[in-house]
């Protein structure tokens, strides 16, 4: 088997002359995923961010059979690294990713990687009561303001509830079958909230792999274009005198074009224009099963106005709702390019967290517990609170920082 050393892999990451070879590491094993990242199922980009670098603690983050993975790798590997290389890149902290593998077997042990299915089924639950509830309240009080408001409410809340619940199953944190997850996951973002599942996995996951590493984490593409983000890159705009909207204003233009428009002027339409685009027949069947579905229960007692408002007043909501708890963990943290740091590091230089309580907890879907989501992306969401401790432990032993705040002042941080 041929030897390699960091300085030949790391020259393989795909931004180099034709062709352009990209290589990764997992378990000191170097794969070749050059023209198996366009087959992956996880997207060829979120793989792709790691080509180059040692990929083990992702890699194992992010699937649940890792064994079954493996043999689909087999056909990849072409070697190993060197007996003289470390088993990660020298410039990463060798005390802190041994730490981290420690604390990652220690979660495994406590069983907290397992999932409580009568949670989520509760849940399910919830969120169908509140979709029946807003349909009761139009059928039996008729279309005049107050009922309908009252229902854009609940259907707003359902929205913004199902998404988190989605959220659950597209990181397969429900069944211990990736394939249950997957199914699951098609009916309730397609046929409960009208969306495409391949396209929440192409943009989410990229997130988790790079968070907050701009080019690599779509969350972070609406700079330089609307906003100007982080400290690092809004100087490297200053530098180079790009100016593409007037970021001195840019707290004030946020309201207008940040969480009042993403969803209905935004993501609305670019969904389909994603599953066609990409011929995701299957998504697209869910997805206009929500909206057949929607305006059959809603026409005849609006009218094709009334319900066309009720929708569009619906994905308002939910668009304040999404973007303000979605936003509030990340935007205020670090954001720079990629410097390839370790996976501990990448994850809490990225995500803070927003106090817990019951109200915290259901409003955001558990994402107010940001970090432990971000370490362990597979862990079902009701055992975040177990395991925060331990986190918190080993960021004090490492002198890394655990930002946790009340829920308004992450809101505020925000414009800050």
């Amino acid at each position: 088997m041929r030897r390699f050393t960091w300085e030949e892999i790391g020259q393989r990451n795909g931004r180099g002359p034709a062709p352009q070879e990209r290589w990764l590491v997992i378990d000191r094993k170097v794969y070749d995923i050059s023209g198996f990242c366009r087959r992956h199922p996880g997207g060829s980009r979120v793989i792709s961010h790691y080509a180059g670098q040692d990929a083990t603690d992702p890699f194992i983050a992010f699937h649940l059979d890792k064994a079954l993975v493996r043999k689909y790798m087999n056909p990849l590997l072409i070697g190993e690294l060197a007996p003289d290389q470390p088993s990660f890149e020298p410039s990463k902290n060798k005390k802190l990713v041994e730490d981290f593998r420690e604390l990652r077997a220690t979660v495994e042990r406590m069983g907290l990687l397992q999932p409580n299915h009568a949670f989520f089924i509760l849940y399910l639950c919830h969120i169908l009561a509140l979709d029946v509830a807003a349909w009761l309240i139009i059928w039996y009080f008729g279309a005049s303001l107050v009922p309908f408001l009252l229902s854009a409410m609940l259907l707003g809340t359902v929205q913004a509830q199902a998404g988190w619940l989605q959220h659950d199953f597209g990181h397969l944190s429900v069944f211990s079958k990736s394939r249950w997850n997957h199914w699951v996951h098609k009916f309730v973002i397609g046929h409960l909230k009208g969306a495409p599942a391949s396209w929440w996995n192409h943009l989410h996951f990229q997130h988790h792999a790079k968070p907050n590493c701009f080019r690599k984490d779509p969350d972070v593409n609406m700079h330089p274009l609307f906003f100007a983000l982080g400290k690092t890159l809004s100087v490297e705009l200053g530098v180079q005198k790009k100016k593409f909207m007037p970021y001195n204003h840019q707290h004030k233009y946020f309201f207008i074009i940040g969480p009042p428009a993403l969803v209905p002027l935004y993501f609305q339409w670019y969904i389909f224009y994603f599953a066609v685009q990409r011929k995701q027949w299957v998504d697209l069947a869910w997805m206009l099963s929500f909206y057949i579905r929607f305006f059959l229960t809603y026409l005849p007692f609006l009218g094709v106005k009334g319900t066309l408002g009720l929708h569009l007043l619906v994905r308002f909501i939910e668009s304040n709702w999404f973007v303000w708890v979605t936003q509030m963990n990340h935007i205020p943290m670090h954001i720079d390019y990629d410097k390839n740091v370790d996976w501990f590091s990448t994850q809490l230089q990225a995500t803070c967290n927003v106090h817990q309580s019951l109200f915290n907890d259901w409003f955001s879907g558990h994402l107010n517990f940001q970090i432990e989501h971000h370490l362990f992306p597979t862990m079902p969401r009701h055992n975040y609170w177990k395991v925060a401790p331990l986190v918190k432990s080993l960021c004090a032993k490492h002198g890394i920082e655990y930002q946790c705040k009340p829920l308004l002042t992450a809101f505020a941080d925000i414009v800050q």
